[in-house]
């Protein structure tokens, strides 16, 4: 057969994009070798609807068994009593959840996604927003934190069926346990969307929410560092939060409902191929070296974010408690856009992505912030020694973003930079 050179000669260009580049976007990773060489394998040959011994088609003894050492190892790696890894994406992992716990039209609270908060949480844009009733709660104006007094009153007057914890572009810790007592207040649901801090989390470097939430979502390919994907788990602490004449079934089937929720509610056939790069990436997050690297992010993550204080620009909440900080670009450059920041960025080979900050001035295809995260650059082995270099370069660009000589100037130093880290082995 023919080789697809057109094909191959794009993922040829973006592996040199990759490697040239300084990668700042919170949300993105790179997995190692064997997490890449899992899902490029022959696991994607496999159509294996359902689940681990009960699947409806033959031959899945051997896909059962990499799909259930990566619900073992998912478990163990946050104590949960419970895991599905199926979900292709973390919204579709949160779109499984509301369809296992909500009826068309219910109520549930989530984080203004113009505060920080995700698309699945609420937008009307979203399945979320077009099947449910959205509730939002904010950040306060004057910290940049969640305003917790204003989730209780919303939570108390509305009485929503779910409560949502979790963001996109929200760099402080979370106070589960505060948000808990709420909910079982009022008797709601409290799911808990880590996809963005998944990795310190596992490394104990943050508050385990599998601890505090009836349920957890999760992305596999952000602060994990593992293949795009998402999953779901259950905590061993999982009261009844409708009573017990609920239709929904007793709390001991919340299980099969959220198996069932995933296949064949929102999903067909799993992927296997993925799942098996799932497992291999647990398996990597359960070493002492995983802990080691999460520890290395948050550093940077801080570092970089004092770094861009001391520049003169505004983090909102002043700073980070995780591998993300976000930017609002008002505070010196008031004329300047997200949008044309993000162009002039990635023009000099820095890649990161333009963000709404709470109390925008402006819309979301223009916005006033960036949003950086360090997960990316520190797998490449980049220290914090580095961050206040790397904060100068943007700061270079930024401050005269329509000059192509001055972009240029910045390319030729972040691609000698980037050749001392090297990325594949291949």
């Amino acid at each position: 057969m023919k080789r697809d050179t057109e094909i191959f000669d794009i993922i040829r260009r973006e592996r040199d994009r990759q490697m040239q580049g300084i990668e700042l976007i919170a949300s993105e990773n790179f997995v190692s070798d064997q997490v890449m060489e899992a899902m490029g394998s022959v696991l994607t040959n496999k159509y294996a609807e359902g689940y681990p011994g009960k699947r409806y088609y033959g031959g899945c003894q051997v896909v059962d068994e990499s799909e259930t050492i990566a619900i073992n190892r998912l478990k163990e790696l946050y104590g949960a009593c419970w895991a599905n890894v199926q979900p292709h994406s973390g919204a579709q992992a949160n779109m499984a959840v509301f369809m296992a716990c909500l009826n068309a039209g219910d109520k549930f609270l989530g984080l203004n996604l113009s505060h920080g908060g995700h698309l699945s949480h609420g937008s009307p844009v979203n399945f979320s927003g077009l099947m449910f009733k959205a509730l939002e709660y904010n950040v306060k104006e004057s910290d940049g934190r969640v305003d917790y007094d204003q989730l209780e009153r919303i939570a108390r007057q509305e009485r929503p069926k779910l409560i949502i914890a979790g963001a996109s572009a929200y760099s402080r810790e979370w106070d589960y346990q505060r948000i808990r007592s709420v909910a079982d207040e009022i008797g709601a649901i409290f799911m808990v969307d880590m996809a963005h801090p998944a990795g310190l989390i596992a490394a104990g470097l943050l508050l385990n929410p599998v601890k505090y939430a009836h349920i957890v979502t999760t992305t596999t390919h952000k602060t994990l560092r593992g293949p795009r994907g998402g999953a779901i788990m259950m905590g061993q602490d999982f009261p009844n939060p409708w009573g017990k004449t609920t239709p929904k079934g007793e709390v001991k089937m919340m299980s099969a409902l959220l198996d069932s929720a995933v296949f064949p509610g929102v999903q067909g056939g799993p992927l296997e191929h993925v799942i098996a790069a799932k497992a291999v990436a647990f398996g990597e997050a359960l070493t002492p070296e995983f802990k080691l690297y999460q520890q290395q992010v948050k550093v940077n993550a801080a570092t970089m974010a004092q770094a861009f204080i001391d520049k003169g620009y505004h983090i909102i909440s002043g700073g980070t408690d995780n591998h993300c900080m976000l930017v609002d670009l008002r505070g010196k450059f008031p004329d300047l856009t997200g949008k044309v920041a993000e162009k002039a960025l990635v023009a000099a080979d820095i890649t990161t992505n333009k963000n709404m900050v709470p109390f925008d001035t402006r819309s979301a295809f223009q916005t006033s912030g960036l949003r950086f995260g360090t997960p990316a650059i520190t797998t490449r082995g980049v220290k914090q020694d580095r961050m206040a270099y790397i904060v100068e370069l943007i700061d270079t660009v930024l401050s005269n973003p329509e000059s192509d000589a001055n972009i240029a100037k910045v390319k030729e130093q972040v691609n000698k930079m980037m050749k001392q880290y090297p990325l594949f082995a291949w």
